[in-house]
């Protein structure tokens, strides 16, 4: 049956599949989302939790390019701290835990009410390809759909087959059916596959629990939003609490490890390194007395707890026993056990810059399937391929983020250059530029790049331009010299700071790191008050000035490497002086210019030399 032609097919509905099919419907695209399940749509199998370390950046990220995660994740939040506030802004992350129930329906009444998207039920066996092209795909219902782009985001559900014990079954998250089709549909276009793991923990009723017996935890007030547009929250939030595993639930983890899937050898994937089981932590950490345990709820209309850290695939009568040792945890009732799941996921390596498959143009992929892990990261990934199918189709240049524009860059660049071993997890230590590349300053570096694509509403861009106006007038109020005034002498000495003998430009005062705008705006009136956007602004400029002028050479450096291309057809195996390893690597992986080269394992500066060597003179003929 041959049915609707459409410019778009995005194959699933997760996180990645959501910003893909939005990305493309919005820059004028007719787009068909097709996934497993409608019930589905933007679900967590696993943290019902948007944000954290360095995950919390592309949120901002996505969100400053007129994505839908942060939106979505401000209106149905039920408790959000911004972390990591004792260290530098450079690694300030906001995290949220989330409703998922109300997160569903926000995003699939968003996709329902989108302009040139229809959504649909149906499971995808085959991807269609016409003179090397994508053509179309297939469904298992026997349907056909013709395309010129594909956004593969299939999630975790590729064979998947989840573990508890010895007990086992070929389905996907939280018993969903799994994609059984489109493993040997990759594979049949040259793709090659690998195998991760992941895994969750239990769920526990509410009412079961011993709450006095943990220590609360409460969100920040005033509560600070993921979007650009929302500024501060105004909503109660719910607590989440704070409790311990000992030795008596270590020793019934050690007692039983052989009966862990994991251990016993009946999981063959790779596991993730920064999200461990917690029998994988007892092992690795046998110096650890306890570990610490978040019980954070799943949303407002239900009684289930998710057990943060404590990811287990252990059998069923286990993992009661393991819980309740713990406080709080005595009488727990488990309403879901934890599991382990393994799926098939693509070595994103075939992918290039763009998030395209290097090999089949018009195939595009994003999210969990590329080998990363978390909500967040497929987001991010699903927008960006999603913008570069839109342009592809429209035969523009595509859209791209390197390692010095955003964390997404830094993203996309790990996982197309490097590939990983391993499911890949953003964190704030993989961005070298991470003291310009702020959570805070995501607007400024970004929304202007995607209000040229036309993304960004008329809304957004006038706060950004009444920002931007705001602390450019800002930074010239502060180059103002002011005098060693009383007032000034009495504020600094109460800070520990000395007082300068002729005055001072208010920047220079600025600078000093137990100085405050504020504080500065109140002695002296040339000075007005400004919303705290701008003065956060103002402040990390002024705190950081050095450092940020310092990384800001370095990235010149990095962007002058990253503007050297290489030819696209050469033959590496004929430039002599490489290493036969640095040939391989390079024929295999064909970067795009010198820097993505250098990043390649296996590719020594000494490799890079002869490359320059060879761009001064002038390569072979390709």
């Amino acid at each position: 049956m041959q049915n609707e032609v459409f410019d778009s097919i995005i194959i699933g509905a997760g996180h990645a599949g959501i910003e893909a099919a939005l990305a493309c419907s919005r820059m004028g695209l007719k787009t068909l989302l097709l996934t497993l399940n409608l019930d589905s749509i933007g679900m967590m199998p696993c943290n019902p939790a948007i944000g954290g370390t360095g995950k919390g950046h592309l949120v901002r990220e996505i969100d400053a390019m007129g994505g839908e995660m942060g939106l979505a994740a401000d209106d149905t939040l039920i408790q959000m701290r911004m972390l990591n506030t004792s260290k530098g802004p450079a690694v300030h992350s906001l995290r949220a835990q989330m409703d998922k129930r109300r997160y569903h329906e926000r995003m699939k009444r968003t996709l329902e009410r989108q302009e040139n998207l229809t959504l649909m039920q149906g499971e995808v066996t085959e991807i269609l390809t016409e003179n090397g092209r994508v053509s179309g795909v297939r469904t298992d219902e026997g349907f056909t759909y013709g395309c010129r782009a594909v956004v593969l985001c299939g999630g975790v559900y590729l064979k998947s087959r989840i573990l508890i014990g010895e007990w086992s079954r070929s389905c996907g998250p939280s018993g969903l059916l799994r994609s059984e089709g489109l493993s040997d549909a990759l594979k049949n276009l040259g793709i090659p596959l690998q195998r991760f793991k992941t895994g969750t923990p239990a769920r526990v009723r509410k009412s079961s629990l011993d709450l006095d017996e943990m220590e609360i935890q409460l969100g920040d007030e005033p509560t600070p939003a993921f979007s650009f547009l929302n500024g501060e929250l105004h909503l109660k939030q719910d607590p989440c609490y704070l409790t311990y595993t000992n030795q008596k639930t270590h020793d019934i983890i050690l007692k039983n490890l052989d009966r862990s899937p994991m251990y016993a050898g009946r999981i063959h994937a790779t596991g993730t390194r920064y999200c461990p089981s917690i029998e994988d932590k007892i092992v690795r950490f046998p110096d650890h007395d306890r570990h610490q345990i978040f019980i954070e709820p799943e949303g407002r209309t239900t009684e289930e707890m998710y057990v943060q850290g404590m990811s287990t695939s252990l059998p069923a009568d286990v993992q009661v026993d393991m819980l309740h040792t713990m406080p709080g945890l005595t009488h727990c009732e488990i309403m879901r056990l934890g599991y382990a799941i393994e799926y098939d996921c693509l070595m994103p390596n075939v992918l290039d810059l763009r998030l395209m498959v290097k090999s089949i143009p018009g195939l595009f992929s994003a999210g969990q399937v590329n080998g990363s892990s978390g909500y967040e990261e497929a987001a991010a990934q699903g927008f960006y391929a999603g913008v570069n199918a839109a342009l592809y189709l429209r035969g523009e240049e595509p859209f791209l983020l390197d390692r010095s524009d955003a964390y997404i860059g830094v993203l996309v660049d790990d996982l197309a250059t490097k590939g990983t071993p391993e499911p890949y997890r953003m964190m704030t230590s993989r961005c070298e530029y991470r003291l310009l590349l702020r959570q805070d300053n995501a607007d400024l570096r970004l929304t202007e790049r995607a209000r040229r694509l036309g993304l960004v509403s008329d809304a957004r861009w006038a706060r950004l331009c009444e920002k931007r106006e705001g602390i450019k007038k800002t930074l010239e109020r502060l180059g103002t010299h002011v005098p060693p005034t009383d007032a000034l002498r009495v504020y600094l000495e109460s800070i520990g700071e000395s007082v300068p003998a002729n005055g001072a430009k208010l920047f220079d005062l600025l600078k000093r790191p137990n100085v405050r705008y504020t504080d500065l705006a109140r002695l002296f009136d040339c000075l007005e008050p400004v919303d705290r956007e701008i003065e956060e602004q103002v402040e990390v400029t002024a705190h950081y000035d050095g450092y940020i002028e310092k990384q800001s050479e370095q990235v010149r450096r990095f962007r002058a490497m990253e503007s050297m291309p290489l030819p696209e057809g050469l033959d590496y195996m004929t430039l002599d002086g490489l290493r036969i390893e640095a040939r391989q690597k390079l024929n295999a992986l064909r970067p795009e210019n010198i820097g993505q080269a250098s990043r390649i394992s296996g590719v020594s500066p000494a490799d890079i030399g002869v490359l320059l060597v060879f761009l001064k003179r002038g390569f072979p003929h390709a």
